[in-house]
């Protein structure tokens, strides 16, 4: 394998404008996220003194996107996903405008806060449904591992950097001017975004009722059994993902370390995420994609487990890396084979679903985790969800036959998205 094709292709950021617009728009989405995920627990902290109160907004941040992926899936397989991205990047910008005056007054209203931390969580979530259903319009379903690793790379840098800036920003000038910079930057994305081709949904045969609409999509997953078997070992790395929560304890049991330690363990992941991204060149070409993904997700499970035994912190933070390698590989897969097997209306719903998926995944599995440290001792707990979720993952590797033998695109959905992608109908003179 040449090194050109071992690292990540940028060539789609040159060669297509709408791809490269919208990547654009998702790095300032995530800076702006990422500073808000600082400046609202900040804020909310300094007029309540509560941590309770700080997870009141985090919740209702969390439900508001729960509802927004149901009824942004929907949408987007209804109605033209440029318009409901622009929508809702708007209406996003607007909110943090509101939470920048808010901010500014001299007794600012922590249900305020709440109010539109539950919105932004609404909207933000309803435009990540349509953005991810329009993916394979733009690029065309050959190119998705590629349009998937560049999106991931652009999150995991975005992650990594919002938190340190958002930091300086409040320390410098206050959560008001944060609150500004996110409104600002959001705003700007639209600039670019208004420029992307309508995306109107293939239409179903039959109107149905928006509830009858969605059932529709989780009847899709449940038929379906390399979606089926692909959701169900996203939800059980996603349940992994929580082993975050035993960081602190980990690096106080363990090693006797503090917060400098903890901080080294919550950048590890991204690090091994990100050298996973620029690497990822070879996913494309990959025979057996479902196969590698089971393989991908098995040694994750078992970096997990090898924390469980560590007597040294710096293997500790390698192990961390190649859990977040291992994952991230796994999930631009999953991304790939759920966007490549799925018929172009109800990409939204589909797409909803799984972000959903991992949401769900890592609140069950934080719960979870919390309940096993109970019993268990930090680093025996990190043992056994390890070895457990790998001894999952080898079932699944037997029993999952058509996943084994899954493709990573479907060739009828090539076939049909070669027939309306956007160069193609530019070709025949045909609108979208």
């Amino acid at each position: 394998m040449t090194k050109k094709h071992f690292l990540l292709d940028f060539s789609l950021l040159k060669t297509n404008k709408s791809f490269r617009a919208i990547f654009i728009a998702r790095l300032m989405s995530v800076l702006g996220i990422g500073m808000l995920n600082v400046a609202v627990p900040i804020q909310i902290y300094q007029l309540t003194g509560s941590s309770l109160q700080v997870g009141y907004a985090v919740a209702l941040d969390g439900i508001g996107m729960f509802v927004g992926l149901m009824l942004g899936g929907v949408l987007a397989d209804r109605y033209d996903r440029r318009k409901l991205i622009l929508f809702s990047r708007g209406i996003c910008g607007v909110g943090f405008i509101f939470l920048a005056l808010n901010s500014y007054l001299s007794a600012p209203s922590v249900w305020a806060v709440y109010a539109i931390s539950l919105w932004d969580g609404f909207f933000s979530a309803l435009g990540m449904t349509a953005l991810l259903a329009s993916i394979p319009h733009l690029v065309g379903r050959e190119n998705l591992p590629t349009a998937g690793a560049l999106s991931m790379l652009v999150v995991r840098i975005g992650s990594v950097i919002s938190p340190a800036l958002a930091g300086l920003v409040i320390v410098a000038w206050g959560v008001t001017w944060n609150y500004s910079l996110a409104a600002a930057g959001t705003l700007c994305t639209l600039l670019s975004l208004v420029f992307l081709p309508s995306m109107k949904p293939e239409k179903e045969t039959e109107e149905q009722h928006p509830v009858r609409f969605l059932l529709g999509g989780f009847q899709f997953v449940l038929r379906h059994k390399v979606i089926r078997s692909v959701v169900l070992l996203g939800t059980l790395e996603a349940m992994t993902k929580s082993i975050r929560i035993l960081f602190p304890a980990l690096a106080l049991a363990a090693f006797g370390g503090g917060a400098f330690e903890v901080g080294l363990m919550y950048s590890a992941v991204p690090v091994g995420a990100i050298i996973a991204a620029l690497t990822s060149g070879w996913v494309r070409n990959v025979k057996r994609p479902g196969l590698v993904m089971l393989a991908m997700a098995f040694g994750s499970f078992i970096s997990v487990a090898v924390l469980g035994v560590s007597s040294y912190f710096v293997p500790m933070l390698v192990m961390l890396a190649v859990f977040g390698y291992f994952g991230s590989i796994g999930g631009l897969l999953q991304y790939t084979i759920v966007q490549g097997h799925t018929p172009d209306h109800m990409l939204g719903r589909i797409g909803s679903f799984w972000t959903a998926q991992d949401v769900v995944g890592d609140s069950v599995g934080s719960l979870g985790v919390g309940v096993l440290a109970k019993v268990l001792t930090p680093i025996n707990s990190v043992l056994a969800l390890g070895l457990g979720c790998a001894g999952l993952t080898a079932l699944m590797s037997i029993g999952f036959r058509s996943l084994r033998n899954a493709s990573l695109i479907d060739e009828n959905m090539t076939t049909e998205a070669a027939e309306s992608s956007p160069s193609n109908v530019a070709a025949t003179g045909s609108t979208t």
